[in-house]
This record gives structure tokens, sequence and C-alpha cells, in this order.
């Protein structure tokens, strides 16, 4: 007879999948059956996987509506202060796994599922990711809605609902091929629309001055359509809110056309409208001054901040008499985070609301919407801050220009007060700069309109106060802050990689845990190889160290210098085959801007040298070369339990894997869903190689190493503070601090020393440019060559 589980191995127990009991698991399958009947209209006889997914989705939904319901009631009650998200991504991934583990559903869904005769991750597979961001700021919106939920925090993420979302990467011919995300054909089981709350967005009209102020008139008018996500908290009961708005065209929407009676005309035309929501622009630290983009940049913003004061107004604190003292409580009610410059015209539209609407004056207006803003920087990369051309604001938001004009006028006369004819620093701190076309630095309206700005990790941070914004953090020193970027644990450790998990909560002994923790890893990377084998056709040895870079594709982040390595460690291996080489699989992944040729280019030449190098029978298995397609969140991170291959019956317990290799488990065909384990718990060194001075963050680093990943890197982002914590010497730091960046940079980079003096990289850049990898091209990487030696940053 077994022993009574003590107290600590109940909560372990609980905390990592949930007890499991009879009548939990009888009600969920009453409820999937329910959903299968009478939500989706179908039997057992016509069901698809599909639709056994959405029963299975509704059903765990079903979990979370009374919390959510209770929780907005209990926030109504209390009146709590509030924390806006706004955000123009959010990467959420998916939402069904991450939901029953925070419910403490997950065994007992486990059990329903196996008790109705399907496969649990055949299910999950078969859920779409809301691929509604680029990676690290969009990923971070989503991981930071779930840490809030699980603090208990009134907080709500406010963003976009992209019909399409970051476009599904095809390689073909070694080259990424971008198609539609059309993540929303088969409908959303977790979003709920809110019509009730639909807001009216205004763009383009003109201003009319009076003697009672400004009127914006004459405007377009776009509806936003409210969609709310539940977002639950880890085993508390909270469920916070995600609500992403849709643009939909007003019922008299180029009601003119009509009364000439082109009715049809005048409905097509709505498409115009509702445009603004239709696609994520696919750009990562890139900015593009498109109108399309400040319409969704203003679209958000404007129905946000309209239901930001509708509820402010519905709370206790907003429903005072007087209107001059309704709004003084509202930066003690109301925190609104901008996450980067996106969401910045957040500022001149509240001010707007508050002198043309509520009638403040300007002083007061301006205390208040200073106190209520925060501001978090993504990057310091020239090209990737937003300038807006003064005449495009002008055209579409045309009193916001002025208000932007107001604030500039007062923030100069403040700075000339400080520094009388210091006429540099004046042109330093301005709004707009001056030039060939006049522009709006977003970046500077959102310091001067927060009253707390902040960077995403110590080194980022110092670079902004010391560097980016140094006028503006001498003038306020005490505004700036660092807020190093985090991770949810519960999604990047227990969804991830659970047989570690499970691992961590037994506490054992330190050697014991090593050598347990090798033997997760090793069946993480068994799993991982037979999905490499079967996607790519390329035989891994699973017993290689597996050398990790995913991340999107951007010179700064330097996933060429990792390809030059590539081709110098293949060129070691045929220069001396008999040599000892520690077998290694280098897996490279990531989306490169559709439009960001160079970054296309490097994709392009990872795979030529792929090709090269995995069919060369003097390498074997030496080394492997992998380009992961279409990497997201769900390759990142997609887990699984388990102990025996359902497709071909082939045992996956650590007894068989620590045999090395093990001929049959390598070589079945299976394509059973259970293989489809991600990338990040299989790796065994983390690639975190950008220029010192360029990576604001990072939050793949942190993933990395809390799934057991040694880091390789450089001293850049928050592999600073992972060097700090860690220890210095348990990471392999290489490579420029930034105080050696900057000296380069101003003695003058010259690349052709390195070629001259460095005879390996020599013969990695001459076999480029010869077209060795290009045998059919031999020009073909060119640019890529030309790059290195007059264009390298």
């Amino acid at each position: 007879m077994s022993r009574p589980l003590s107290d600590q191995e109940r909560r372990k127990q609980i905390s990592i999948r949930g007890i499991v009991g009879a009548e939990s698991v009888a009600e969920l399958k009453r409820g999937f059956n329910r959903h299968l009947h009478f939500t989706l209209v179908k039997d057992r006889n016509v069901a698809t996987p599909r639709d056994y997914y959405f029963a299975l989705a509704h059903t765990v939904r079903d979990h979370l509506v009374g919390r959510w319901i209770r929780t907005q009631q209990y926030y109504y009650e209390k009146d709590p202060k509030r924390i806006y998200y706004l955000s123009l991504e959010f990467y959420m991934g998916r939402t069904l796994q991450n939901t029953m583990i925070n419910l403490g559903l997950q065994n007992a869904c486990d059990e329903a599922v196996y008790q109705l005769g399907l496969d649990m991750e055949e299910l999950e597979e078969i859920e779409e990711d809301a691929g509604l961001g680029n990676g690290g700021l969009g990923r971070l919106a989503a991981c930071f809605l779930d840490s809030m939920a699980t603090l208990g925090l009134a907080a709500y993420g406010y963003g976009i609902r992209y019909e399409y979302g970051i476009f599904n990467q095809k390689i073909r011919d070694g080259w990424q091929v971008e198609e539609a995300d059309d993540w929303l054909r088969h409908g959303n089981p977790w979003e709920k629309a809110r019509p009730e709350y639909m807001l009216p967005v205004h763009f383009y009209g003109r201003v009319e001055h009076s003697a009672s102020g400004a009127k914006w008139i004459d405007t377009q008018v776009v509806l936003a359509l409210p969609y709310d996500t539940p977002v639950p908290g880890y085993m508390n009961n909270t469920v916070n809110t995600m609500r992403l708005w849709s643009a939909r065209a007003p019922n008299d929407f180029n009601l003119r056309d009509f009364n000439v009676g082109d009715y049809i005309q005048a409905v097509l035309d709505r498409n115009l409208a509702e445009n603004i929501s239709r696609v994520l622009y696919p750009n990562d630290n890139f900015f593009e001054g498109k109108e399309l983009r400040l319409k969704q940049e203003y679209f958000v913003v404007a129905a946000t901040l309209q239901d930001i004061i509708r509820r402010f107004k519905a709370s206790k604190f907003g429903s005072t008499d007087s209107v001059r003292t309704v709004f003084d409580s509202f930066p003690d009610q109301v925190a609104i985070q901008l996450n980067d410059t996106h969401p910045a015209m957040a500022i001149p539209e509240l001010m707007r609301i508050f002198v043309d609407i509520e009638k403040l004056p300007w002083d007061k207006a301006w205390d208040i919407t200073r106190r209520t803003f925060a501001y978090t920087n993504h990057t310091v990369l020239p090209e990737a801050l937003e300038r807006w051309p003064v005449d495009l604001v002008e055209k579409l938001l045309p009193r916001h220009l002025q208000i932007i004009y107001e604030i500039n006028q007062r923030h100069l006369d403040h700075i000339a007060s400080l520094f009388p004819n210091d006429v540099d620093r004046l042109r330093r701190m301005s709004l707009i700069e001056e030039g060939d076309t006049k522009r709006i630095n977003m970046a500077h309206l959102c310091i001067v309109g927060s009253h707390a700005v902040n960077g995403v990790a110590k080194i980022h941070s110092e670079i902004v106060k010391t560097q980016v914004f140094e006028d503006f953090a001498e003038l306020e020193p005490e505004k700036f802050q660092n807020k190093t970027n985090g991770i949810t644990p519960r999604r990047w450790l227990l969804l991830c990689n659970p047989g570690l998990a499970e691992l961590i909560a037994e506490f054992v002994d330190d050697d014991l845990f090593i050598r347990e923790v090798a033997k997760v890893k090793q069946e993480n990377k068994v799993k991982f190889a037979l999905y490499l084998e079967k996607e790519y056709k390329v035989k891994i040895n699973p017993s290689s160290m597996f050398d990790v870079h995913v991340k999107r594709i951007h010179e700064y982040k330097r996933q060429l210098m990792n390809c030059l390595h590539i081709i110098t460690m293949y060129n070691r291996i045929r220069r001396d085959p008999s040599k000892l080489f520690v077998p290694r699989t280098v897996i490279i992944g990531g989306k490169a801007a559709p439009g960001y040729h160079m970054a296309k280019m490097i994709i392009k030449l990872i795979n030529a040298v792929a090709q090269v190098v995995n069919n060369d029978p003097m390498v074997g298995s030496k080394l492997k070369v992998i380009f992961l397609e279409n990497y997201r969140v769900s390759l990142a991170e997609k887990g699984t339990l388990g102990g025996t291959c359902c497709g071909e019956g082939v045992s996956l317990n650590p007894m068989v894997l620590q045999q090395e290799t093990n001929p049959k488990l390598l070589t079945t065909s299976s394509s059973c869903l259970c293989v489809l384990l991600a990338v990040i718990p299989a790796t065994d060194l983390s690639e975190q190689i950008s220029t010192a001075g360029t990576e604001a963050s990072g939050t793949g680093n942190m993933k990395f190493m809390l799934n057991g990943a040694l880091t390789i890197g450089t001293m850049d982002g928050a592999n600073v503070e992972m060097a700090e914590e860690a220890g210095e010497e348990n990471l392999f730091i290489f490579g420029m601090r930034v105080e050696d960046v900057t000296e380069l940079d101003k003695k003058g980079y010259n690349a052709q020393l390195y070629y001259d003096r460095l005879p390996e990289l020599k013969q990695a850049v001459d076999q480029i440019k010869s077209g060795f990898f290009s045998p059919k091209e031999p020009n073909l990487f060119n640019d890529v060559v030309n790059m290195l030696f007059h264009h390298d940053r």
C-alpha cells in the first residue's frame, strides 16, 4: 500500500499539473460532449479533429468565465488603480495549454480526452498561433499580461485584432517566401465580441477655432469594435482582460456616393475603413512611415482612451459633480504604459479630450497627462525610432498636430529658461526635427509627456540615459529608470518543459539533480531530433551539441557571424577529418521583414551553406545545419509529457535514452505528434551574440537559460545581468563591450585588416564570394560580401 502524500508533495502535484478527480473528469467529458452537440452542432460520426479542438477549448473556457466575471465584479466593487498596457503587438501564441495549466486543469483534461478516445497533443497542435506580434516587444507584452494576472493586478492589455498576423514563412530553394497568416479563418474560441462597447474614431477633417475653444470637424469616422480575451492568472482565480479593437465602417460610410446612386461602390469602399485592422506590419526594429500604420497607431489609442475614460467616469472617483475636479484623481486611478512609441499619439489624444471636450485648462490637463503616462523604450537603433512627417500628421490628425506644436513650444520655452542662448540644445531636444522633411520625433514626445521612462535591461537603460536621450536625462534624471525584461516562468518552463519542471519540484541534491537534468535534456533532444529528421530529411545525431540561434533575422543580431563560424567549422573538419571534433547541430531560425534585402540574403546564405555541409560525406554526423522554417511561439514552447511514441510504439523513456543512439528511434517514420517537442527545451548552447549596445534586452536568452542551456554571448542586453547573477564563469562571454564598440566607431572600422590577418576568416569569405556555396550563381552573395567590407555596422 502506497503511503499518503505529504502536504508538500500534494502542493507540488497541484502546482505542476493539477490533481485528477473522477468528478472533474466526468464534468469535463460532459462539457466536451455538450459543446460538440450544441455549440458546434456535430456528433462523433461527422466531427473532425478541429471540431474536437473547439469542443475542448470551449469546455476549458467554461472554467474561465465565472472567474472572469467575478474578477471584473471585484474590480468594480473595490475600484483599485487600474493598469492599461497599450501595445501595437501582443504575440500571444497558443492559449489552450497555458489556460489549462493556469487553472490547474491539465491532468483532468488529459484524462478526459484520453477517456474520450482522443489524443491531447493532436488537439493542441490544431490551435492556430495568435501571431499578433513580430518578436520580443510583442512577446514581452503577452508575458506581462500573464504575470500581472498572476500578481492579481487590475490590468488590461489594449491592442489591435489583426485579421492577418505575422506572415507564415516558407523556405523555397533556400529563399524566404511570405504567406498570409489567416489565423481567424476557422474562428477563435477564446474571444468574445463586445459590440455594445463599439466606439467612433475620427480621421482627416479640419479644425475650427472659436471663443469656446477648438473643434475638430468634417472628419471621417471609423468604428472600433472590441473583442475581449480572458487572461488567467496562475492558480489564483484572477482572470484579466485583453481587449483588441477591430475596425468597422459605419453604416453611413460614403453615404454621398449612395445619394448619387452608386450604392455598390459605397458598400465596397467600406473596405478602406476596415483595412485599418487587416494586417500586422511585419517589421521588427524598423520604422515604416506609411499612412496606414499611423492610422493603426491612432485607431488603437483613440478607442482605448475613450474606453478608459468611460470606465473611470463610472467609478466612484469619476462621479463627482464638478467637471473641473472630476479628473483630479485620474492619475491615482489610471496608469497607462506605452509599449514603445507606437501608441505615442495617446499623449496628444488625452490632451485633446481634456482641453477640447472636457474644457480643462491647459496646465491642469498637462499635469494630469504627464502623471498618467509612462513610456518603455525598446530600441536604440536609429532606423527603429519613429519620426512621423508633419504633413502626414497634419492631413490625418490636424488637431493633434496643433497640440503637439503647443506641447513643443511650452517644452522649448522651459529649456530656454534653463539654458539661455543654447540653440543647439533646443534643436536636439525639440519634438519637431527640421530638415528636408519636417518630422515629429515620437520618442521625444513620449519622454516629455510621461512621468517615467524605462529601458528594458540595465545596460540598455544606461545607453538611453547617457547617449540616446542624454539631454532629457540631464534635465529630469529622476524620470529615467530601468525595468529589465522578464518572462513568464509558467509558460516558458512548466508548459515548455514539463519534465524539467517536475524534476525541479523534487528538490533533489545537486549531483543527482545535474545528472537528472542531463537525462531530461537528452530526452528532449531525441524527440526534437526525430522532428527535425521528419521535417527536414536530415539525419541528426541526438548526442551532438544542439547549438541554437533563433530570433528575428537582423544584421545587429549577427546570424551572419554565426554563418561564418559554421563555414569555419566545416573547413576545419575537411582539413583534418581525423581530428577530435565535438559533433554539433547548428539550428538557426527566424523571419526577415519582407522588405529587408540583406536579412533575406542571410537566410539564403545559411540555407546554401546547410546544403553543402549536410551533404558532404567527409563531414558525416560531425556537423549538421538546419534553418527552422516559420519559427514562432508554438515552435519555441511546445512541450509534451509521456513515455511512449504513439505512432510506432517506440519507447522514449530515460532508460532507452541512456543509450546515446538508438537506431529504431532515429529511423522511425512516425508522424505522431508527441515528437513535436520545442527547440528551447532541446538546446545545449544558446546563441545571444548581438553587437554590444544594440540588443535592448532579449527574452530568448532567459528562456534558454531557464531550460538548462548554456549561453554564448556578448555583454549586451540582459546577458549582462544574467552573467552578474549566474557568475560570468558560467557563460561563454566574448567580443567587444559597449565602450569598445564606441571606441572602434571613433577610430574607424576597417574590415580589410581582419580579412588580411585571419586566414580562416579569409577562406570563409572567399568561399562565399567565389560561389563555393552557390555554384550555379557564383555572384549570388556579392551583396553580402560587399556589406561585410564596406557597410558592416
